[in-house]
């Protein structure tokens, strides 16, 4: 808006030097009146292309964003779980695993016989396959993932600890 109303300024002024210079009291009045007419329709023009002020957001939408993308997240890991193993072993495994990490305290890089035994005693076996961090199949491209099932029930156990 600064800018229409500095050109506007600077054309007035312009024209008042000429209008001195002249000594033409007809000249003056009109082009001061065509410059002042410019000067208001350019910043009229500014103002009324300024963008509104975003609304503030209140509590109850962040918390709706804050589910939306809670509910987006869980769509997303539900997918993964339910499509191919190489789709397991990139994207939910290592989470899986930091969660498991965190959850029970053992450290992989600490005690490499612990962190198994344990995962072992938490999941079972046939759970703990799809968490341990070292499981990785190099091929698994062809080969399915555990599904949903699978996924839900290594949740509840690290949700138990």
């Amino acid at each position: 808006m600064t800018r229409p109303v500095a050109v506007a300024l600077v054309l007035l002024i312009g024209v008042e030097f000429y209008a001195v210079f002249r000594l033409d009291r007809d000249d003056v009045l009109t082009v001061t009146a065509v410059v002042l007419a410019g000067a208001l329709i350019a910043v009229r023009w500014a103002l009324a292309s300024e963008t509104p002020p975003s609304p503030v957001m209140t509590e109850a939408d962040e918390r709706a964003a804050a589910l939306r993308r809670w509910t987006e997240r869980t769509e997303t890991l539900i997918g993964w779980s339910e499509s191919t193993r190489s789709d397991w072993d990139r994207r939910l495994r290592p989470m899986l695993a930091r969660q498991y990490e965190l959850a029970t305290g053992q450290r992989k890089a600490r005690d490499p016989r612990a962190f198994q035994a344990t995962g072992r005693m938490l999941f079972g076996p046939h759970l703990w396959q799809w968490v341990d961090p070292e499981n990785v199949s190099r091929t698994g491209g062809d080969e399915p993932g555990p599904g949903r099932e699978a996924l839900d029930e290594i949740l509840r156990r690290l949700e138990r600890v």
